[in-house]
């Protein structure tokens, strides 16, 4: 039997800082990862997909030089230059967080899948071929979550990509069909349409993000319809078949009836699942939710006092920001005697869009319903300064302010660099600086976060 006083599953965000800190307080921890070092954001997430990004808005920029004065006769999308220099930046990371590992005392790296078979023993089959139990007092379980599939006709017997296979294909789609509109596939429907494929995404709901509010996804999805991104919305899709080397897809709903289509590519981008399933959970005290996810306390725990959770799997925001957050609220307890917990955190995210979308705290929609007494602060991105001298007009900047203390209770901005100004918001937030303060405060001209000063002129 392998003796540890800590093993950490999975080596994502969360993970990978979680054991070495563990390590280096003199603990001797175990890291089972069954794939590869950095989880979803360094090999199939973060990493890849915002360096295919930057390439994909060159093109873009490309496009239209003409209006900045400067003529461009003729490009063309390399795609395979942009895949290596993708693979070459994952590659990179992956190899520089498998090093800091490596040169981590008491810590010990372990390829291969985990199974509890009691609440402090875990059966790893090892990536080798062997297989060995280990123990611990403590297990944190950061296994992530991996793409939901669908029970759709006939989607098993086509060639379907997720957000994960999609970074492997060799050439750029002629057609990519998205079904599910959540930030992966938006992201993912803008830098492929840059490269040169048609789009279409088909979402269940009434509108993209459904959850944001209703000025925020009318102006997220004016910004589609002027990329030539096709959108069916309320529309679900009833089948697929291949013929002929092309996918051919039957529709229904959006209000049109019965529809259908032909497509070179499917992205299946409907949504994440938690990867416990295989975890042999039903041989502990842990407790998951209908969906899988984990339950957790404030200071996620489990039902296993000894047991924790940290990031997707556990549910709520899937953001990496919020796992590697994750690991500092159990380094600060475990191992400098603090009482940190997750009950009051903000939330912070981006949509890597172009424009951006950063947002943070409440919208609208969630202040009306909290019975809040608030004010909305908003302006167009075609009245900012910054905007029009670099030609980025499109979006919107939005804050709602608690009408009696003046401070900000969250903000929306779509726009170049949307997430750099939603966390000077957030710092203020922090802060508790209210909105006067900043209506009055000297910003350095021009930049974009000196419009803040105009955003809340109005309120």
């Amino acid at each position: 039997m392998n003796k540890f006083d800590a093993i950490v599953i999975g080596a994502g965000q969360a993970g990978v800082p979680l054991a070495k800190k563990l390590a280096a307080a003199g603990w001797k921890t175990a890291l089972i990862e069954k794939r590869a070092i950095g989880g979803t954001c360094i090999n199939d997430g973060c990493t890849p997909t915002k360096t295919m990004i930057a390439s994909a808005r060159m093109a873009y920029m490309a496009g239209r030089s003409d209006e900045l004065g400067i003529h461009i006769p003729e490009y063309r999308v390399d795609f395979k230059a942009i895949m290596d220099r993708k693979s070459t930046i994952v590659k990179q990371f992956r190899e520089g967080a498998t090093k800091g590992l490596e040169e981590t005392k008491n810590l010990t790296v372990i390829y291969g899948t985990a199974r509890f078979v009691d609440p402090h023993t875990l059966y790893v089959d090892k990536n080798d071929g062997s297989f060995e139990n280990y123990t611990a007092k403590k297990i944190f379980i950061n296994t992530g979550c991996t793409p939901f599939i669908p029970d759709i006709d006939g989607l098993k017997e086509i060639p379907y990509l997720t957000s994960t296979t999609l970074l492997e294909i060799k050439e750029v789609p002629e057609h990519l069909l998205i079904i599910g509109a959540g930030y992966i596939g938006l992201e993912f429907a803008q830098l492929f349409r840059r490269l040169g494929s048609q789009v279409t995404i088909v979402e269940k709901s009434n509108r993209l993000m459904p959850k944001e509010d209703d000025d925020i996804c009318t102006v997220m999805s004016d910004i589609f319809d002027q990329d030539g991104i096709r959108v069916w919305t309320e529309t679900q899709v009833e089948s697929l078949s291949l013929k002929l080397g092309k996918v051919h897809v039957k529709l229904e709903g959006g209000g049109k009836g019965p529809a259908s289509l032909s497509c070179s590519h499917v992205l299946v981008a409907s949504g994440r699942r938690p990867q416990t399933a295989a975890l042999g959970l039903e041989n502990t005290g842990v407790v998951c939710d209908e969906k899988g996810f984990i339950k957790v306390n404030k200071r996620l725990q489990t039902a296993e006092q000894h047991i924790y959770a940290l990031g997707d799997v556990k549910g709520g925001p899937a953001f990496t920001h919020i796992s590697y957050n994750d690991h500092l609220v159990i380094t600060e307890n475990l191992l400098n005697g603090r009482h940190k917990d997750i009950s009051k955190r903000m939330i912070p995210y981006c949509m890597f869009t172009d424009p951006q979308l950063g947002r943070v705290g409440m919208n609208e929609s969630q202040a009306k319903e909290a019975g809040i007494d608030y004010l909305v602060a908003s302006i167009p991105m075609k009245n900012v300064a910054r905007a029009i001298e670099s030609a980025e007009t499109r979006g919107l900047m939005k804050a709602i302010i608690d009408k009696k203390s003046r401070r900000i209770l969250g903000a929306a901005i779509i726009g170049e660099q949307g997430g750099e100004i939603m966390t000077v918001l957030q710092m203020a937030m922090m802060g508790k600086i209210t909105a006067d303060e900043i209506r009055s405060g000297i910003f350095a001209h021009p930049l974009y976060s000196e419009s803040l000063n105009n955003l809340f002129m109005s309120v």
